[in-house]
């Protein structure tokens, strides 16, 4: 299975790499104007020339693709424009924060979304299945950057419980852990609860189903507890499915990580992504777009293999 997962990745990433590649050299945007930065407005057309001479833009595309995937294999990811630094040095001190970010609100989504889902399934009908349907409708109508800045005129301009933004107080002269955690608590509470509602409908309706086969049924005809019979048994037949959610709404919740690292000034790779796009940093922009391919291939993968671990009659031929 991870032969045959890799077989399709591969293609992927050359695909992503190649597209990316065409739109930067698309772009009417002079790489050595850019460079230059302020100093263009005065540098003479052979210093200009001389700029795109060394950075070889003037090769003709292949040879350009070429040269820049070979240095993409020794590590060489580039010069970020924008940031003006080298693009592996951006990543590597940002991609760390978003892991987190991301990493945390899977977690919170997982374990809400599986207790309050299981909770509605098994009183579906009731007052708080028709509440907990109602709040996710809500909820997903509602897009993730309007989350934020409710989050922050509530709990931070309002009541003054949490801070608005970054990861450190203004007057901190170091980074500690309590500090961090504080500073994440709302973005991470708005990134999950803006993915929340696909999980929490899910596990609803699939543990709904599961109450109903033969074997939950046949489980209560025996008199177990109900505790027993819908975490052990209907619970557990609807984990199957919900491994295969998780990985396809990965993309969906690492694009709302760029939306809330932006509303709440966090130093990942979502706010270096809006700069780099802002200032046409078209070397950063494939980098994170490389990266974010990977690891959502990556969580994929991992995903298949959860599954078949979990259920191992099951085949991925796909």
């Amino acid at each position: 299975m991870i032969r045959r997962r890799l077989l399709v990745a591969v293609p992927v990433l050359i695909a992503t790499s190649i597209g990316m590649f065409l739109l930067g050299a698309a772009s009417p945007i002079d790489p050595a104007k850019q460079y230059a930065g302020a100093a263009a407005f005065t540098a003479t057309s052979e210093n200009l020339a001389q700029i795109r001479a060394n950075w070889g833009v003037d090769d003709p595309l292949p040879v350009q693709y070429a040269r820049w995937v070979g240095n993409l294999l020794r590590g060489d990811l580039g010069w970020s424009t924008s940031r003006h630094e080298p693009v592996t040095a951006v990543l590597g001190s940002r991609a760390g924060w978003t892991l987190l970010l991301v990493g945390a609100a899977l977690a919170v989504v997982l374990v809400t979304s599986l207790v309050l889902g299981t909770l509605a399934a098994y009183r579906r009908g009731g007052l708080f299945d028709r509440g907990l349907r109602a709040a996710a409708y809500a909820v997903e109508a509602m897009p993730v950057f309007w989350l934020g800045l409710a989050a922050i005129a509530l709990f931070a301009l309002t009541l003054g419980w949490l801070p608005a933004g970054g990861l450190t107080g203004i007057t901190s002269t170091t980074t500690s852990v309590a500090d961090v955690a504080r500073h994440l608590i709302l973005p991470v509470g708005v990134l999950a609860v803006s993915q929340a509602p696909w999980f929490l409908l899910f596990v609803r309706d699939s543990v709904a189903e599961s109450l109903r086969d033969d074997h939950v049924l046949a489980a209560r005809a025996r008199g177990l507890p109900g505790r027993t019979v819908l975490f052990g048994h209907a619970l557990r037949t609807a984990l199957l499915p919900f491994l295969t959610l998780i990985g396809t709404h990965l993309p969906e919740l690492v694009g709302g990580a760029v939306l809330v690292e932006t509303v709440f000034s966090l130093p990942g790779l979502g706010a270096v992504s809006v700069q780099a796009a802002l200032g046409s940093d078209f070397p950063l922009l494939a980098a994170i777009t490389l990266v974010t391919t990977a690891v959502v291939l990556s969580a994929n993968l991992l995903t298949d293999l959860a599954y078949a671990a979990a259920d191992p009659r099951v085949r991925l031929d796909g």
